[in-house]
This record gives structure tokens, sequence and C-alpha cells, in this order.
């Protein structure tokens, strides 16, 4: 019986699966030796996977997945979890905190993606992050002080990354931040069921622990001059962020119970705010709008209320104390309305998931007209109408459907439609949109020695502003040594070095400048041997999928709470993988545009060109050679590369 059309669920094909109807296996060998014949031979041409290439922090993912599988070795005595942790925090300080709550863009980019399912590469990260905090890791401290200060403005993302580096290049650091705790957005934007805050605190003290200072409850700009600041250090860091919520911009905005999300979510952080009232409201569409609706759900609400209680005088910081003893709480009922179709939400699928299942109503196509209010002032309801948005050409359109305004009623009304910056004392730097403008360093335009990052530059992840502030720190520390800053790579991020692999090993090697470029006569090269990482990212259509057969990603355990559950509930939802499944999940990664040892150019080689290197000069990333006097340029070697990490480039 023929299948109907629209039937059969689509799958990705690869060259272990057939379409529907075949029955003769295709002959693939036959193929690649009926490819084409060139005088080129084969070259090791390392390049960056996507994955790295999405990942704003600049992660050296593909290395220290490699680790974790096995492929490369960690020094003599120290384990394997230890190395790929040490590799992972190279770029990013947070792995615990992000490995839980980034939203991944390296699995959106991942080329797994194509033969069925990203790695999870979130899911090592949690998990390199938690053996770290259990086994009490450390970062060594920098052999040598240079005698430089650097000033860190701002103790969230962006700052702590900035301090990070810049300690581990030996300059002396400080922390200027108006909070009494660090951790910014992590801290106050997050919940702490998302983030517990052990994890964060201890991510943070490993920061300090080399040695860098603090100085809380000091607002620059307010309390201290920029002027002040910039005469007593060598360097300035401005990793301000952008905790002032945007309101909604809508007639009657301004009434009290209408707030932005940032501040419910510091009033919650806090541990202000307990209850939320009946029915709460909340407009936007990010990961930040379910973390508001989540809380509220979890809150509820209380019977009695006095004028004091109320959220919004919480929020506004007019009451820390606990009212729970006022009266027992009862569900909220919590609505999300975004001006998109849910399934085009930004924020993660999982958390809409999990909004939904916890009771949560989310409406989307809707937009907001006005805040309607009583005779108060208070707000008692949201008019709504449904609409049509989408981006096109960088900016909203929004197309509203006349007709079909109504009115959702609200005790209380959170917007979390974005975040500003606070430039109070600050109003030189402000580009006039809301940010400060700085170059590809991140170095503030027509300000030598003054840097900047995370939000105050763009708003947007996290990860981002744990990448502004390392690529910061690199200008910085060029700029204490009085180097010119010169530009930054076409791509920007951490790769896996060979030389440092060789040097470890103990392999002497020659004098060698990147780009390392080799022939077969070369004795500074490295077995013909090229890095790309800088300006190449390797695609799928370079890789041979064939090798690579269905294998179902290991999914950490999510603990989704219904409607009932999720009051009162503040524990942790996301739940580690299993040492087991974590390498297991490794061992999923492709190690596109880098060997990974899988002998097939060895194997398949006709003319026994291709050959293992010795191991006495063998490393990871240095495990095949070729005789070019046996080559005859079938390009065999490089159609049964799995990782596209050879190329016929030599002979050009």
């Amino acid at each position: 019986m023929a299948a109907i059309p629209g039937s059969v669920k689509s799958e990705k094909l690869t060259f272990r699966r057939f379409r529907d109807g075949d029955h003769i296996p295709t002959d693939w060998q036959a193929e690649i030796f009926d490819a084409d014949h060139s005088h080129k031979c084969p070259t090791y041409v390392q390049s960056t996977p996507p994955c790295q290439a999405s990942c704003p922090s600049g992660e050296d993912i593909r290395s220290y997945l490699n680790i974790v599988r096995g492929i490369e070795k960690p020094p003599a005595g120290m384990p394997w979890q230890e190395y790929a942790w040490r590799r992972l925090t190279e770029a990013n300080p947070f792995p615990s905190v992000m490995g839980r709550v980034c939203p991944a863009p390296c699995e959106s980019g991942c080329n797994r993606n194509e033969v069925e399912d990203f790695v999870g590469i979130n899911s090592v990260e949690h998990f390199l992050g938690e053996y770290a905090i259990a086994n009490q890791l450390a970062y060594p401290k920098a052999e040598k002080q240079s005698g430089k200060t650097v000033a860190v403005i701002g103790g969230g993302p962006a700052g702590l990354s900035a301090a990070y580096q810049l300690a581990r290049k030996g300059h002396a650091v400080t922390i200027f931040d108006e909070r009494a705790e660090l951790g910014g957005m992590m801290r106050y934007g997050i919940p702490g069921f998302r983030t517990p805050r052990t994890v964060l605190d201890a991510e943070i003290g490993r920061i300090l622990d080399l040695g860098v200072a603090v100085r809380s409850k000091v607002r620059i700009g307010t309390d201290i001059t920029i002027a002040d600041i910039r005469a007593s250090f060598d360097a300035v860091f401005l990793g301000l962020g952008a905790q002032s919520g945007r309101p909604l911009p809508v007639e009657g905005s301004d009434a009290p119970n209408c707030v932005t999300a940032t501040a419910f979510l510091k009033a919650f952080n806090d541990g202000r705010m307990q209850h939320v009232g009946r029915r709460v409201v909340v407009v936007g569409g990010g990961d930040t709008s379910i973390d508001v609706a989540s809380v509220a759900r979890r809150l509820g609400h209380i019977d009695q209320v006095h004028e004091a209680d109320r959220p919004e005088n919480v929020i506004a910081g007019h009451t820390a104390h606990d009212v729970a003893a006022v009266s027992a709480r009862q569900g909220a009922e919590v609505t999300l309305t975004s001006i998109f179709a849910i399934d085009k939400m930004q924020a993660s699928r999982h958390e809409v998931e999990h909004a939904l299942a916890e009771g949560i109503a989310i409406r989307g196509g809707l937009a907001p007209l006005a805040v309607l209010r009583d005779a108060s002032g208070r707000a008692v309801a949201l008019r709504v109408i449904q609409c049509e948005a989408k981006i096109a050409g960088g900016k909203l359109e929004i197309k509203h459907i006349e007709g079909t305004e109504e009115d959702i009623a609200a005790d209380l009304i959170v917007s979390a439609i974005g975040q500003a910056v606070d430039f109070t004392g600050l109003e030189s730097l402000n580009n006039g949109r809301g940010g400060i403008a700085a170059d590809k360093n991140y170095q503030v335009q027509g300000e030598p020695g003054l840097f900047v990052g995370g939000d105050v530059v763009r708003p947007h992840l996290l990860t981002t502003a744990i990448g502004h502030g390392a690529i910061a720190a690199d200008g910085i520390d060029r700029h204490l040594q009085g180097e010119p800053l010169g530009k930054r790579p076409k791509i920007d991020v951490h790769t896996w070095d060979l030389n440092r692999k060789l040097i470890e090993k103990g392999i002497p090697v020659g004098e060698v400048h990147e780009p390392i470029w080799g022939t077969d006569r070369s004795n500074g090269a490295i077995h013909n041997y090229e890095n790309r990482s800088d300006r190449y990212v390797i695609p799928h259509e370079e890789l041979f999928l064939g090798h690579f057969p269905y294998n179902a990603r290991h999914k950490r355990k999510m603990v989704t709470l219904s409607a009932e559950q999720a009051l009162n509930n503040f524990e942790e939802r996301v739940l580690a993988l299993t040492e087991a499944e974590v390498v297991a999940e490794a061992k999923r990664c492709m190690s596109c545009g880098l060997c990974f040892e899988c002998d097939n150019c060895v194997v398949y080689c006709p003319q026994t060109a291709v050959f293992k290197v010795p191991k006495a000069k063998a490393t990871t990333g240095r495990y095949v050679d070729t005789d070019y006097a046996k080559c005859i340029g079938c390009h065999i070697c490089k159609d049964v590369c799995p990782t596209g990490y050879i190329q016929m480039g030599l002979g050009e």
C-alpha cells in the first residue's frame, strides 16, 4: 500500500538512511573511487566549528568535548574532568551558571543537527562546572605581577569576566559595584531556582581568590566620579549593565502597580517580595518574561493585603518585611502576553513548556494598547489587540488587527520588553542611543585606556557580556603594555592550539608563526598543517556525514511541575547528567574541523600514502601524515574524512 502524502514523518537523511521506496543500497565506494582526480594532494587544515563560532563567549567547545570523550589526553596526574574544565574556563569562568541558563546558540549552530540532533553542549558544561565546585578547583594565580592597576565598574558577567582575565594576566584589579553582592543580572535578574546562589557564589569566589579587590555599595557617577577613577587607575573597564527596565510604551503605564521586569526580579531576589496579587499580567516573550511569570506563579497571592505590602510598594523598596504571615497564600492567575505567536517567541522552548505545565497562561499575537486604571490611579487591566509581528530588515513590524481589542484584568502588570542603562552622572558617555560607542577591541571611541562591555554596548545574552569582558581584557592588556590594539580576528573565539599541545607533550618545534603553512620539505612547518580557525567556519557540507550513525541525544532531566506543585516551590529544575552520560554525549561530537583519529584516511588510501605519525612525534591534532611520493591525488582521504580536516590543496 502506497504511503499517503504527508503521512510519513520527514527526517534528515544521512548516508545510513534511505528515502521511502529505496530498495537498492547506493554504492558509495564506487562513487568515491570515481571522484575527480587532480594534481592536488592532502593538507591538514584546522577550522572553527560552527558551535564555537556561535558562542558569544568564545568557548573552545570542540576542544573540551574531545577531552571529555578521551581523544585529547590530560597531562600526567590530572583528571580529565579538571583538564576539560580548565580548557573551558579559559573563555568562560561561569560554566556551572551558564550550563544552566544559557539559551545555547552553540547548539543551534551544531553540525550534528544535520544527522539527528545537536550535541548537548550545555549539559557537558553543566557537569564540568559542578565537578569543579565539588572538588574545590581553583585558578592558578599569575606568575608575575605587572604593577598596573585596572578599575572594573560593575560586578556583573561582563565586569567579572574582565576582572578574571586581567587578574590572570598579572594586573591588579578592583571591582566597583553599587550593590552589596556581585553577580549583576546573574544574581538580581535570574531567580534562584534557575541559578542556585551557592553555585553563583562559588564561581564568583574563584575569581576573587585571584586577588581581585571589591568595593561594594559604591556607584560611579554619584559616589565617585569617572574622572577620579581614571586618575587613580591605569585603565578602566565599564560593565555598567542595563538594569533599568523599559516601561510599556502605552498610555497609563505610569500606574504604581505597572512595573518593569528588572525591578520585579530584583525585589524577589533581594527577598523583599513575598506575594504578587491575584491576577498578574506579564508582557514580553523572552526568557526574562518567563522568569517573571514563573516567580509570580510560585509566590501566589494573599487574601489580606495592607497598603504597604502591595507588590508595587515592595518593588519600589518601601517594604522589606515578610508578609507571608498575613494570610495563607493561594495560587496567582498569571498571564503572559507576547506580540509573537507562541512558537515564534524568543524564550527557550523548554522554558515555555515548563511555564505552560505550571499553569501559566501564554497568549501569543497580542500587542498592548493601554493600561486601564481605577479612580485611585492603580492599574486594573491591560488592553490588548491581536496582531501580526515579524522582524523585517532588522526592524520590528507590528500590524494590528482592528476590532480584536480586549481587556485582561490585572492586579499587577509587569513589563518585560527590554532593559535600559542608567547614565546618571555618566551622561557624557551616552552615545544618544542609550549605550556607549566602542571599537572592535571594546575601547570607548576617543578615550584611550577606557574600555566597555556587556549590555551597555548592546543588550544581549549573559554569555555575550562574558565574551565582551574577555575581548576588552585583551585590549586593556595590550594598552597597558604600550602595544597597538590592532584588528581583532574575523572569527574571534578561543581555539585549540597545536603548538601548545606539542610543548605540553615535550615534542620540540621550531619557531612557527600563525598562520602555520606547511610543505613536505619545510623544517618549520607541522606536517603540512594550516590553522584557518581565525577566518573559516567549516559547514556540514564539508563533512562526511555517512560516518556518523543515528545516536540520540542524552538529555538532562527537567523537573516539570504542575500548577499546584509550582506554588512555593523554588527548588532547582535542571539536573546534571551522570559522568557516563556526559562522556557518551561528548562522543556524539563530530569534532568538525579537527582530526579525531578515526583512521578512515589511513584505511581507505589505495596508495598507502597516508600513514600514522610515529608515537614519539604524535599528539592530538598530529595523528596522520602523507607520503607525497606515493600520493596520486585521488581525493579519497578527503572524501572519507568525517570532520573536513583533510583538504585537497597542496600543489596549488
